[in-house]
């Protein structure tokens, strides 16, 4: 190698170390400009809410549909087979407890109360006749040897059949009367007449004997039951004596009010709900039997249950949760949600008060994931 190629390579060694010493300040300084801008990042990332768990009651109330029917009810038939010899009552008459609405006629029944009173008659004699056979007999035994014990328990025993065929008659006598009693057709309560199936000269009987239908149907109007089904989860927040506001399509301006009068106590295995009955007084007759009525119920909790917005609670294909915010963590809590009211929701699950929960949480917020920044909601 001559002196000219040597100063030519020591150059070339100089010339690279300058670029190597260059290229890593320019490396280093981006690389600071990466990790500020990172900083940067981080010190802009939007803090998440929360809120903290507290306890309360949930002030819900439950709209469902309900059926007015009339207090007390009954379709009146005839007691026996006759026929309608004048009627008293029509649709829409208002009539009172003991009120003849129908008297019915039947030839028959005079015949058989007229030999049921010849019976009685005849029994009567016969047992007077026997009675006084026996007291004679009775007085004649006083006296040693005159009469026989055998005679006299004889004539014992013959009066006191004499006397059962008696009663006997005399409870045919007392059962014909009372049949006959029946050929007047009276309102067994107060109430108004809704529906009237015979006309005068109708041939009627018991049901399916002789009639297809009542001929007359008795509703009492003045007091009504409004029967709602109610459903299973709502079931608990019932009492007797809860007061309970409806409304009716043919009065809508109007609100009426009552007052939970029976529970069922019991399922129904269909519907899975419970029968409730409230009693309304109607005396202004605004309110008809068969009308449907539009319920408003209240349903306050008895008991304090945790309560969170609506938004905090993620409802996914695998199960229901929150996110607890655990030393910057997120951290899946199940829990099993209650009633709604107001965009806030009762849920039940292994949660303490003042714990820290996303306002709005998805499953998109893993669990374990780290949470960077967080500020207090208010609820």
């Amino acid at each position: 190698m001559n002196i000219t190629s040597s100063k030519i390579f020591k150059s070339l060694a100089v010339c690279g170390i300058v670029a190597g010493i260059a290229l890593s300040g320019c490396s280093s300084g981006a690389d600071k400009e990466q990790v500020s801008e990172k900083a940067d990042t981080t010190e802009a990332a939007p803090a998440r809410e929360v809120v903290l768990v507290q306890k309360g009651k949930i002030a819900a109330a439950l709209n469902l549909p309900g059926e007015l029917i009339a207090y007390q009810q009954v379709d009146i038939y005839a007691k026996n087979s006759s026929f309608v010899k004048k009627l008293y009552a029509d649709v829409g008459s208002q009539v009172q407890q003991g009120q003849m609405l129908a008297l019915m006629e039947a030839p028959e029944l005079s015949s058989q109360l007229a030999a049921a009173e010849s019976r009685v008659k005849s029994q009567e004699a016969t047992y007077i006749a026997s009675k006084a056979n026996y007291d004679r007999l009775y007085q004649t035994s006083q006296t040693p040897g005159t009469i026989s014990q055998n005679d006299l328990d004889q004539a014992m025993a013959r009066m006191n059949a004499d006397h059962a065929q008696l009663d006997a008659a005399k409870a045919t006598y007392q059962e014909v009367g009372n049949t006959r009693d029946y050929l007047e057709i009276k309102a067994p309560f107060s109430g108004v007449i809704s529906a009237r199936n015979v006309n005068t000269g109708a041939y009627v009987g018991p049901s399916g004997k002789g009639s297809e239908f009542p001929m007359f149907t008795l509703q009492q109007q003045n007091r009504l039951r409004l029967v709602v089904s109610v459903p299973e989860a709502f079931t608990g927040f019932l009492t007797n004596g809860s007061s309970i506001s409806f409304t009716v399509r043919a009065v809508p301006n109007q609100k009426f009010t009552a007052k939970v009068a029976r529970l069922a106590g019991a399922l129904d295995e269909r519907l899975r709900s419970e029968r409730v009955e409230m009693d309304v007084i109607n005396d202004d007759k605004k309110l008809l039997p068969g009308m449907v009525a539009e319920v408003n119920m209240p349903a306050a909790a008895k008991d304090s249950t945790f309560i969170l917005p609506k938004s905090a609670v993620v409802n996914s294909t695998q199960k229901i949760f929150v996110v607890r915010v655990t030393n910057g963590k997120a951290e899946w809590v199940d829990v099993r949600p209650g009633r709604e009211a107001d965009g806030k929701i009762e849920v039940y699950g292994n949660l303490n008060v003042n714990d820290t929960i996303l306002a709005t949480a998805t499953d998109e917020v893993r669990d374990g994931s780290a949470i960077t920044a967080t500020k207090l909601q208010k609820q």
